[in-house]
């Protein structure tokens, strides 16, 4: 940074819409050991195969996380018995100015991973860091803290990437990313895939579909062995949200898509949802507690920019629908149906209403913006898509007519989830488009999905791009992240793709750039 100062069909709809009769049970289940026993530090192998990396960056503090697994794809390959990790902070690479020297636990009951939330630290400044335990040292990492609150900024730059499938494809994005000059990282959503096991796949997963807590923890380390995405993660500080698929395929709440009962699923959601936070540098009112995470939160860099950090699948309601791309029916328009549930609603108008930001952030999950994929000659009639906000119109009103009443200063949604490139302008009225322009959304394509390097989506998804006039861009052919740069005056979104994620080292490009002025909603051309 560079400132003025420091600163699908469905199988059984039934199972979807059944009662989830006996649920209270879960909430109390807390899958952390209360009474820990210190291991004789003595490791099979070296224990830090997984790497380093940091999140929720704050002005005084950062997490740091790794997790010990010597044997990384058999359960982790350590005791059942909690081990001491001593973490070095130093505001050098080398390690030689220390600042700070903290000793923490990697719990057995969570994987033998390692949440070291450090505060004292000044704002807006590098750090690197370090773990050891018996004898064994970790990679160095490099994280940042963030601005302290309303410091005058002169510039921020981000990227935001979503959905890398392991199995379709190299990450060869993040080969790339990790070379940027960043100060943070955003992921909104599909971390992991959690099927099963594809035979042409361009390299294949672990297991097939992830059930237990096993099944889960070793997915999480298949991924996280990947070089490319270990180096992204020693690099910068991420934040992150999820989606679906680091559970099951569009599921919603305590609904799943298989063929689960209410009581299985949930059980299957609190390990996941453990796993989750055990892979990730998230602060401990993050940890999991039974079938239910906290999620959704904020992060403020100075003065300049505000992330509102959604949390768009555990609470939804159902898809209206019957999840089926089609016309809206009554459900779709429901003042019930919900992305975020209530509560997470109060609260992302609560924060925007008393926001001094210049800009101010949505990052989230699935396509924000109205698109109607039919009224083309190959696909007669309007046809939405209910697994986004498209089947949850009443509350995308209410968004909408807040940002038009309120004026946050300058929104825009960032969005992941549909494995394509668009950009769109928010309109006050979607079906009319002389109505105001309320803000601007920037969605990114996958780091690997399937379809490998192109999508057969991308001529039936051009048809319909004129009847969306709102829509300023759209690519389905392309693999990569949106690398962003955020100054007091404008906003820059560059759309960086790979030639292929079929190679493990292909070069990048800039496939587009778009703009948004200060004061001025909607996206140009840059």
């Amino acid at each position: 940074m560079h400132r003025s100062s420091i600163d699908r069909p469905m199988s059984n709809r039934f199972n979807r819409r059944s009662l989830l009769a006996g649920m209270g049970a879960f909430t109390g289940l807390i899958l952390v050991n209360q009474h820990p026993v210190l291991a004789q530090t003595r490791f099979s192998s070296y224990p830090f195969t997984l790497g380093v990396a940091s999140g929720d960056p704050l002005p005084d503090g950062i997490v740091l996380w790794t997790r010990l697994a010597p044997d990384p794809l058999k359960g982790g390959g350590m005791p059942n018995s909690d081990v001491t990790v001593t973490c070095t902070i130093a505001t050098d690479e080398a390690l030689q100015n220390v600042v700070r020297r903290e000793s923490t636990l990697a719990r057995a009951a969570l994987g033998h991973s390692v949440h070291l939330e450090v505060s004292g630290l000044e704002p807006d400044r590098v750090y690197w860091y370090r773990f050891e335990a018996g004898g064994e040292e970790s990679p160095v990492g490099r994280t940042r803290t963030a601005p302290a609150p309303g410091t005058p900024l002169n510039d921020l730059r981000f990227a935001f990437a979503s959905c890398q499938d392991y199995e379709n494809g190299f990450y060869t994005a993040y080969q790339h990313m990790a070379r940027e000059d960043l100060d943070l990282v955003i992921h909104l959503g599909d971390y992991i895939y959690e099927g099963g096991i594809s035979a042409d796949a361009v390299r294949q997963h672990n297991s097939g579909d992830v059930i237990t807590l096993e099944d889960y923890r070793n997915r999480y380390a298949l991924y996280r062995l990947d070089q490319n995405l270990q180096a992204t993660h020693a690099s910068f500080p991420w934040a992150f949200t999820w989606d679906d698929h680091e559970v099951d395929n569009n599921y919603a709440n305590l609904i799943p898509e298989d063929e689960q009962s209410p009581r299985d699923f949930a059980i299957r959601r609190a390990v996941a949802y453990q796993v989750y936070y055990e892979h990730m540098p998230m602060r401990r009112q993050s940890a999991s507690r039974g079938a239910f995470l906290q999620l959704y939160r904020r992060l403020s860099f100075g003065n300049l920019v505000t992330f509102n950090i959604l949390d768009t699948r555990q609470y939804r309601t159902d898809q209206p629908c019957g999840d089926q791309f089609g016309p809206r029916c009554a459900e779709a328009l429901s003042e019930a149906a919900t992305m975020t549930g209530q509560r997470q609603e109060n609260w992302l108008f609560s924060g925007l209403n008393r926001s001094n930001a210049r800009w101010n952030v949505l990052a989230q999950q699935t396509i924000f913006s109205q698109f109607n994929f039919g009224n083309t000659q190959v696909l007669p009639g309007d046809f939405f898509n209910p697994d986004q906000w498209d089947g949850y119109v009443a509350q995308r009103d209410r968004i909408i007519e807040f940002l038009q009443a309120r004026r946050p200063s300058n929104p825009v949604v960032i969005t992941g989830d549909i494995h394509s490139s668009w950009v769109y302008d928010i309109k006050a009225d979607f079906d009319n488009p002389a109505s105001a322009t309320v803000g601007t959304e920037f969605v990114g394509t996958s780091i690997s999905s399937s379809f490998g390097d192109g999508a057969d989506t991308n001529a039936l998804v051009s048809l319909a791009v004129p009847g969306n006039p709102h829509t300023k861009f759209f690519d389905g052919l392309n693999r990569g992240y949106v690398r962003c740069t955020i100054t007091p005056d404008l906003w820059q979104a560059d759309y960086r793709t790979v030639e292929s994620i079929e190679s493990p080292t292909s070069a990048v490009q800039t496939l587009a750039s778009f703009v948004v002025e200060d004061g001025q909603p909607g996206a140009q051309s840059a």
